[in-house]
């Protein structure tokens, strides 16, 4: 089955990913939202991060690059790209999601539309079952986005581990299925090499509208030997 994966580059991707190669997927395009100038949607990462990131795991990166201010521009790009794949001789896509029910209500219809099936890896399972799955499998990730409305911004940059979600405040995710915090996986099973990365320090970012109104942190990460 010759299967792409949405990818973020964080680490319900990352387990995503490897559930679905065990499943017998040929999972080696990893489609990539990004915004006009290239940096991923939501995790803000450099695409010479995500590149080489895809690298390790044998992949091949498909990015996708989003108009500003143009009316449904993401939805008419993500439809566009899933038809490519549909074109290029793909017959599934897999996600991420965990249990929002209106993101997948979305994301299935659209698989439809062009012809895929889409792919769940992760469904219905429980989020603290996830999390140490997570980490039992060595997938090692460090926290690239902290929403500073439900966390604290100390948390952006720090590794995700056990003691991290010991630290966690009560009614935060453990997975940040909820927007809390986003991750860049560094480390993972099937990668060639880890992901060596440093930090450019942090970027603090106010959320517009539709998104609720909120302060952003990110991690301005690049590859270790850029320039």
């Amino acid at each position: 089955m010759k299967t792409a994966i949405s990818w973020s580059a964080g680490k319900d991707s990352c387990l995503a990913l490897l559930r679905a190669r065990e499943a017998g997927h040929d999972v080696q395009t990893f489609l990539t939202m990004c915004e006009a100038d290239g940096f991923s949607k939501s995790h803000a990462l450099a695409p010479e991060v995500v590149a080489a990131q895809v690298a390790a795991f044998g992949g091949v990166w498909r990015a996708v690059a989003v108009p500003e201010g143009v009316p449904g521009a993401y939805a008419m790009c993500f439809d566009a790209a899933l038809q490519s794949l549909h074109d290029s001789g793909h017959t599934h896509v897999v996600f991420g999601d965990i249990d929002l029910q209106a993101h997948r209500d979305w994301l299935e219809p659209a698989c439809e539309r062009a012809g895929l099936q889409a792919v769940f890896p992760l469904w219905g399972l429980s989020r603290a079952a996830l999390a140490r799955e997570i980490l039992d499998r060595g997938i090692r990730a460090r926290l690239v986005c902290v929403d500073t409305g439900r966390l604290d911004a100390r948390f952006c940059g720090r590794d995700y581990d056990a003691a991290l979600l010991a630290e966690l405040p009560q009614g935060v995710c453990v997975c940040g299925e909820d927007g809390e915090f986003h991750t860049v996986v560094v480390d993972a099973p099937g990668m060639a090499a880890p992901l060596a990365l440093v930090s450019g320090g942090t970027r603090t970012v106010f959320a517009r509208p539709p998104m609720r109104p909120t302060t952003l942190v990110f991690d301005e990460l690049r590859l270790a030997d850029a320039p």
